[in-house]
């Protein structure tokens, strides 16, 4: 006799064995570059939080975390924001060595951006190894379409002759914000997370209760490891 399947919902039929199976819970680092003011906060807040809100420019680099359920896994981003500012620049390469995806944020109504993105895309060359960052160049604040002064087609144009992906999103409405994500997180896989020494797995911290339950004794402990 064949497999048993298991009926759900949409008329999909999955395999026993593979419900049974526990889903693995890899790491991926990725890193967002570009210009002060591109919006590369308020793309991690979306992507974090599903928020929106201003701003101050980022000192040094920012850290937030999501996860991304695919069919036989789910990715933990650690995604570092990291500072668009000049005089952050030659520490900026502390946080992206090492990252599995790099998103290079420009601002469709600022053409300088755009030029300061290749000059990020020329320093993130240096300090990877091809194939071992998906890099994606993202145009935002596409909600200012009315002062758009790099195209649709120059963005593609550049990621196609760079061999990057591509996407235009605004952080303000959410438009293609966790469409984007999950993009990021099938190519990871892909690309990366079935190579040797790829994706590292993830291992979530016991928990260290730090909380006193019992009545006071100065000569006793009051911490208690939880279960």
């Amino acid at each position: 006799m064949g497999e048993k399947l298991l009926s759900v919902p949409g008329g999909a039929q999955l395999r026993r064995d593979t419900l049974s199976r526990p889903v693995r819970t890899l790491r991926v680092k990725m890193v967002l570059l570009g210009s002060s003011g591109v919006g590369k906060s308020s793309l991690a807040m979306r992507f974090g939080k599903d928020e929106f809100r201003s701003t101050s420019p980022t000192v040094g680099c920012a850290y937030l975390t999501q996860v991304v359920h695919l069919s036989d896994v789910t990715l933990r981003f650690e995604i570092w924001d990291t500072a668009g500012q000049e005089k952050y620049h030659s520490v900026t390469p502390l946080y992206y060595r090492g990252a599995q995806a790099a998103l290079l944020v420009y601002d469709i109504s600022k053409r300088e951006t755009f030029i300061r993105a290749q000059v990020w895309l020329k320093e993130l060359e240096k300090q990877y190894t091809p194939g071992s960052t998906v890099i994606w160049l993202v145009g935002n604040k596409g909600d200012l379409e009315q002062d758009r002064q790099i195209s649709v087609q120059e963005g593609q144009s550049l990621a196609d002759d760079r061999g990057l992906f591509f996407t235009e999103t605004s952080a303000l409405t959410g438009d293609q914000i966790s469409q984007l994500l999950k993009a990021v997180a099938h190519r990871v896989y892909e690309c990366i997370g079935e190579q040797q020494g790829g994706l590292s797995e993830w291992q979530e911290t016991p928990h260290v209760d730090l909380h006193c339950k019992d009545t006071f004794n100065p000569f006793a402990s009051c911490c208690k490891v939880g279960p």
